[in-house]
């Protein structure tokens, strides 16, 4: 073989070991174009209705239940007899403080007379001054004997009417925590009164849920089980703290006209409405992460970069976006798999809102 042709077979193998690399694909996205609108997010609550005034009621002494004329469910009047404790004990301290004032109306007459008598003898000087000085301090003293005596008949009467638990205002009975044979202790809840006049709804909702709802704001509440039976009302209170046990803050809506079907204790929904905002919906294939911070992929020009967005409400397919997106904003909505911050992109196809 001649040395000319030595050569091109040498050129030859060496264009064959040096093969063009291939250029990587550049990614193909689908994005749209966002335009951002008014939003007005509605809350979805339930709870139950309950009187505005619901009062503990107890006995003030201790004893045995012999007598109670209501339960659970039962409307009652002011001043009503609800339980009463046996009485004997008490009764016996009565009679004991009447025994006791009696002796010092008996000692408040001797020392009177006493009395009377230095008072007549000491002018004629058929006394001495001393003996009329002790009269008058033994009526004295009489007479203050009697005065504590009748106080601690008065007490022991007092004590003896506490015997009888009595409604301090119409309303519905709506716990019974005694029963008849029962001993209890003073200020042990016996019943659970309901007071008659405003009824509230009341409802234990996430702190999220309103985080911007304010005082005095309307609620529409219906029936859950009957939603034709409604009425408005309004945020009347919102607890400050949220419940360790259940995570949740009470809120308290103030019933305007309640229906008669809305009765106490009745299972009612109550729909709140959120001030309007600019806001961006998304699907959820556009949301991403940045670190721990939602974020999307935000084309500019033919490249992608991470944008922070603030996600308002998060719904069945899709999200709201309350802040980091302006109008115009070109937000990959698929294919943002496996991109990084700066990488070059292809439009595959562009979504108009």
């Amino acid at each position: 073989m001649s040395k000319g042709a030595v050569g091109l077979l040498a050129v030859a193998l060496a264009g064959c070991g040096q093969e063009k690399a291939a250029e990587p694909d550049t990614p193909r996205v689908q994005v749209l174009a966002v335009q951002p609108v008014a939003y007005n997010a509605s809350v979805q609550l339930t709870g139950d209705v309950r009187a505005r005034v619901q009062t503990e009621l107890s006995f003030r002494v201790s004893g045995k239940i012999i007598q109670r004329s209501v339960d659970v469910g039962d409307h009652v009047a002011a001043h009503q007899v609800l339980a009463r404790l046996d009485p004997k004990d008490l009764q016996t301290n009565v009679d004991s403080a009447t025994a006791a004032m009696l002796a010092e109306q008996a000692r408040l007459v001797q020392a009177k007379a006493a009395f009377e008598r230095q008072a007549k003898l000491l002018p004629k000087g058929y006394t001495s001054r001393s003996e009329y000085d002790a009269a008058q301090a033994q009526l004295r003293a009489s007479q203050s004997s009697l005065a504590a005596a009748q106080a601690q008949l008065a007490n022991a009467r007092e004590q003896r009417s506490y015997t009888d638990l009595v409604a301090e205002a119409p309303g519905i009975i709506t716990a019974r925590q005694a029963e008849v044979g029962q001993v209890v202790q003073a200020t042990v809840p016996i019943f659970g009164l309901a007071r008659d006049g405003e009824r509230d709804a009341v409802f234990n909702v996430y702190e999220g849920l309103l985080a911007e709802a304010k005082a005095d704001q309307p609620v529409t509440v219906s029936l859950l089980d009957n939603p034709q039976v409604s009425t408005t009302g309004r945020v009347r209170e919102v607890t400050p703290a949220v419940s360790a046990q259940t995570g949740t803050l009470q809120v308290k809506v103030t019933l305007a006209n309640t229906p008669a079907a809305m009765r106490l204790g009745s299972v009612v929904a109550g729909s709140i409405a959120a001030p309007t905002r600019p806001a961006v919906e998304l699907p959820w294939a556009a949301l991403t992460k940045n670190l721990h911070s939602p974020a999307v992929w935000l084309l500019e020009g033919d490249k992608v970069n991470l944008r922070n967005v603030t996600v308002a409400r998060y719904l069945t397919g899709k999200v709201v976006v309350s802040e980091g997106l302006a109008a115009g904003d070109k937000v990959v909505t698929a294919g943002g798999q496996l991109l990084h911050p700066g990488m070059q992109v292809e439009v595959a196809q562009e979504h108009q809102p």
